[in-house]
C-alpha cells in the first residue's frame, strides 16, 4: 500500500493514472497556447486599429465634456455596489479558512487588490497585493493562497453561470466578419451552464473534498459556499454591466450591454492586456455602431473607465499607502520590543 501512495505521489501532474501523458505534457503543447493567443492578440489588435481610424476623437471628447451629471451619478452609485460587494469575496475565504482578521481589514485588503487587479492585471493586483498585504496582518503563505483561490472562483464562476444564461437564453447578434455567429454563442452558453453546475454538483456530493490544480491543494467549498460564490460572482458582473448601460444613457438594452461586457472580458483575459484596454472597446464599436454612433459609444466607455478603474485607483492607492505605514510602525514598534527585551 506504501508503495502505491508513494508511486501517486511521484508520478508527474502530466501523466494519467494508466501512465498514459496527457496532452498538456507534450512538447507542442505551450507552443500551441502561445501561437493561439499570439494569433487572438493579432486578431485584437487589426480591429483596434481598423475602428480607431474611424473614430472622430474630437467627437469623443465633445460628447465627454456634454455628459449628463444623472447618468455619472447612477454610474458612481452602481460602482460603489459592485466594490463594496466585491470586497466581501474575501469574507468567504475568512469562512472558509477559519482565520480571524476583522471583516473591515478583510474588506479593505480586498478593495486595494481588486482596484489594482482591474487596472495592472491580476498578477499584481489579485496576487501581489493580496500576499503583501494578508502578510502584513500576520496570515501565513498557505491560508493567503486558499483565500485567492476561492475568491478568483466565486468571480469567474459567477461569470460562467451568468454567460451561461445570458448566452444561451438572448445570444448577441454577431457581426458577420467575426468567426461566431449566434447559433455558437447558443451552444457556448448550454456548456458553459452545465459547467456551472458540475462545480456545484462537485461541491455538494463529491467525496474527496480536495482537488490538485498544477500542483497546489485545494479544498472544495460546501454546496452553500459554492452556490453564494455563484451568486456574488454573477451579482458584481451585473453591476459592472449596469454602469456601462447608464453611461450609454439606456440607449442599448441591458442584456445586449451585458453579452458585450461578458464577451469583452474573455477577450481581455485571451490577450492578456492590463484592464483589457482598447479590447472592450473595440468589441463595443463592432457589436453597437449601429445603433450609436461610435464616438458616443467610446465616451460612454472612457466614462466607465474613469468611474471604475481610474477613481477607485487613486482611492485604493492612498488607502494602501497608509496601510504600509501602518505596517512599518507595526514592525518598528516588534524591533524596539525585541531590542528591549534582549537588554534586560
Amino acid at each position: 500500500m506504501s508503495k502505491q501512495r508513494a508511486s501517486r505521489r511521484s508520478r508527474p501532474l502530466t501523466q494519467t493514472p494508466g501512465g498514459r501523458q496527457k496532452i498538456t505534457g507534450k512538447a507542442w503543447w505551450p507552443w500551441l497556447k502561445r501561437g493561439a493567443a499570439a494569433a487572438f492578440f493579432v486578431l485584437v489588435a487589426t480591429l483596434l486599429v481598423s475602428r480607431a481610424r474611424t473614430i472622430e476623437w474630437d467627437q469623443v471628447l465633445l460628447s465627454l465634456q456634454q455628459y449628463p451629471l444623472t447618468a455619472v451619478w447612477s454610474a458612481v452609485g452602481l460602482a460603489v455596489a459592485s466594490f463594496a460587494l466585491y470586497s466581501c469575496f474575501d469574507l468567504l475565504g475568512r469562512r472558509y479558512t477559519g482565520h480571524t482578521l476583522g471583516a473591515p481589514a478583510v474588506m479593505t485588503v480586498t478593495f486595494v487588490s481588486y482596484a489594482f487587479n482591474l487596472n495592472l492585471g491580476s498578477l499584481v493586483g489579485g496576487v501581489g497585493f493580496r500576499y503583501r498585504l494578508y502578510s502584513h496582518l500576520g496570515l501565513r503563505t498557505g491560508v493567503i493562497a486558499r483565500i485567492m483561490s476561492l475568491s478568483m472562483l466565486a468571480n469567474w464562476m459567477g461569470y460562467v453561470a451568468l454567460a451561461g444564461l445570458v448566452f444561451s437564453l438572448q445570444p448577441l447578434r454577431l457581426p458577420a466578419s467575426w468567426p461566431l455567429d449566434s447559433m455558437h454563442l447558443r451552444l457556448i452558453g448550454v456548456a458553459l451552464l452545465a459547467a456551472a453546475a458540475a462545480y456545484l454538483g462537485v461541491c455538494a456530493f463529491s467525496r474527496q473534498r480536495t482537488l490538485q490544480v498544477r500542483g497546489h491543494t485545494i479544498d472544495l467549498p460546501t454546496f452553500r459556499m459554492a452556490g453564494l460564490q455563484l451568486l456574488m460572482g454573477a451579482a458584481n458582473w451585473l453591476l459592472m454591466a449596469g454602469i456601462i448601460f447608464m453611461l450609454l444613457q439606456q440607449r442599448i438594452a441591458f442584456s445586449a450591454v451585458l453579452s458585450a461586457l461578458l464577451l469583452a472580458a474573455v477577450a481581455g483575459v485571451i490577450t492578456r492586456i492590463p484592464a483589457g484596454l482598447g479590447v472592450l472597446e473595440a468589441v463595443f464599436v463592432a457589436l453597437f455602431s449601429q445603433q450609436m454612433p461610435p464616438h458616443e459609444l467610446l465616451a460612454a466607455l472612457v466614462a466607465y473607465r474613469l468611474v471604475y478603474f481610474i477613481a477607485p485607483l487613486g482611492v485604493a492607492s492612498l488607502v494602501y499607502l497608509v496601510m504600509e505605514a501602518k505596517a512599518r510602525q507595526r514592525g518598528q514598534a516588534a524591533d524596539n520590543r525585541d531590542k528591549t527585551e534582549f537588554s534586560r
